[in-house]
């Protein structure tokens, strides 16, 4: 871990894209600003870890739950795709 000291309208550079400057230290609390393009997540650290716990549970998607999500899709309850016209062969 790099550690700096920075005083009040000092700042630290990360790539050429992102800087953080500190706006105000009271009271024991830092106040930091930061600039950085739109395509760059910034996020306080508990509110990272919700969102990672959120998309490990999204991912935690069981086959049971997908092959009920093809039955309820299907048109007869099956999970099996019917075609309008049971002749006709795949295309591909």
């Amino acid at each position: 871990m790099l550690v700096l000291t920075r005083k009040p309208n000092q700042a630290v550079r990360i790539g050429t894209d992102v800087e953080v400057r500190v706006l105000e230290v009271s009271d024991g609390q830092v106040r930091l600003g930061i600039t950085a393009p739109r395509w760059v997540p910034v996020h306080r650290e508990e509110v990272y870890r919700e969102i990672q716990e959120a998309n490990r549970q999204a991912a935690g998607t069981g086959l049971d739950d997908v092959a009920a999500a093809a039955r309820a899709l299907s048109r007869n309850g099956t999970g099996r795709v019917l075609h309008d016209n049971p002749t006709d062969k795949p295309q591909g």
